[in-house]
């Protein structure tokens, strides 16, 4: 019943706002709207231009008593011509603001007496002669069926002391109110009781959108707390559209704090390299404060040790004979360049000798080679050693790094790396957007909602 109230209250707003607009269309289609809601705003006949109107009746009716060419219709015709000479000058319309009333009444005249000026037309069109040539009845019908309704339609709009125009809205939106005030002070007082730990502030806060109902100005953010009441009254469905704005809303806000974090990320790198903290980060992670430790593990030693574990015992026994076929190579180069190997391949019998020599010594050397790599890693004197190789190169890297021709050359080439992710990275975003990982979100939530 409130959500129905509210709704005829906005209605009447509305109708309100845009009875200025459209009351020359009520007056001409539904005058009797305009008898009845004119006083509400405050509207009278303009006496100026009700005047005029006046004085033509009575020129109608001087006619119809003593003819046209008669002296007291002369009277009447200069009296009229010098009330449009002041109609013109003073522009009664004005105060309505229809001044483009004004305008086509003058334009009428204008095009119909064949006159440059509107005051020329006037004077020609109230004229006996005129009227006499042009015939007095169809000149009079022609000015009550195009003139009149637009000088008709101009009123006069009383202002209050504080210098606006009158309106008594208040007055039928005043009941409205006081059921508005008294349903929210209820609505407030039960959800002081369901929820104790609110106070009375709080209470009302919680239906906020509910004040706007009460508000003299502004009343069009009615359709604020109306649309809600007839939502969550079930009387019209939303739900798509709210579904849609959130969607929207959250595709947009995602997409630009995905932007802002990723930059920022980037941005933070760069000036971690610009001041030289990579270094220090990577080799001395016991002065990265206030940096957070997981652990007491040295990150970087135990990633390059898992690295070495991975290329011995995974990926070396795959590459073999890779490496087999460059020692190969490499033996054969040397011998090549030894007199002794070319004479002993120009012996008969012999000539395959040296090849098959060179292929048994160059994967001899590179099993061997492989299984002392993995006996040295199992053996504990062998990772002592590997260990000690490892930080001895950390340090003489840092040292490396640190020297000013190593150093620039680094962050000029991490810093532009960096900048072409970052532009790639907005691009990607601004390429496929968020859209993807938010309709995977809808879908996560209806599993959810499901189960």
């Amino acid at each position: 019943m409130i959500a129905i109230l509210a709704v005829i209250n906005l209605c009447l707003v509305f109708f309100d706002l845009t009875y200025i607009h459209w009351r020359d269309f009520y007056f001409q289609v539904l005058p009797n709207v305009t008898q009845i809601y004119d006083p509400i705003k405050g509207i009278e006949p303009h006496p100026e231009t009700q005047n005029y109107l006046y004085k033509v009746t009575e020129l109608e009716e001087q006619v119809l008593q003593t003819s046209l060419n008669s002296p007291q219709v002369k009277n009447r015709l200069s009296e009229l011509r010098f009330l449009s000479h002041r109609m013109i000058e003073e522009n009664p319309f004005d105060v309505a603001n229809k001044s483009g009333t004004l305008a086509k009444i003058k334009n009428e005249i204008r095009l119909h007496t064949n006159q440059q000026s509107a005051r020329d037309a006037f004077n020609v069109f109230w004229s006996q002669t005129y009227l006499s040539e042009m015939g007095w009845q169809s000149e009079i019908n022609l000015f009550n069926s195009q003139v009149k309704p637009l000088i008709n339609s101009n009123y006069y709009r009383d202002i209050n002391r504080f210098g606006k125009f009158i309106n008594h809205f208040w007055l039928i939106d005043l009941p409205f109110v006081i059921i508005f005030a008294l349903e929210f002070l209820a609505r407030t007082f039960y959800i002081g009781r369901r929820n104790p730990d609110l106070n009375w502030l709080e209470a009302m806060l919680r239906r906020w959108y509910d004040l706007l109902l009460l508000l003299p100005q502004f009343r069009w953010l009615r359709v604020i707390p109306v649309t809600i009441r007839l939502y969550q009254s079930n009387l019209i469905n939303l739900e798509p559209l709210r579904s849609q704005l959130n969607h929207d809303f959250a595709v947009s806000f995602a997409e630009e704090i995905t932007e802002m974090v990723g930059i920022q990320m980037i941005d933070q790198m760069q000036d971690a390299i610009r001041q030289g903290d990579l270094a220090r980060w990577l080799f001395h992670p016991e002065t990265r404060k206030p940096y957070v430790q997981v652990n007491q593990t040295n990150e970087v030693k135990a990633i390059v040790t898992r690295l070495a574990d991975v290329s011995i015992y995974d990926v070396l026994p795959q590459i073999q004979p890779d490496i087999e076929a460059l020692m190969h190579h490499g033996i054969v180069k040397t011998l090549n360049e030894s007199p002794i190997y070319q004479q002993i391949q120009n012996i008969p019998g012999l000539n395959n000798l040296p090849n098959q020599l060179v292929e048994n010594l160059a994967r001899d050397l590179s099993q061997s080679a492989s299984n002392n790599l993995i006996k040295s890693m199992s053996d504990p004197v062998a990772a002592n050693l590997t260990s000690n190789i490892i930080s001895s190169f950390g340090d003489v890297l840092e040292i490396e790094l640190q020297k000013k021709h190593h150093l620039e050359e680094f962050q000029s080439l991490l810093i532009d790396m960096l900048e072409e992710i970052k532009i790639n990275y907005v691009k990607g975003i601004n390429y496929s957007g968020v859209e993807k990982i938010v309709e995977e979100a809808n879908q996560i939530r209806k599993i959810i909602s499901v189960n």
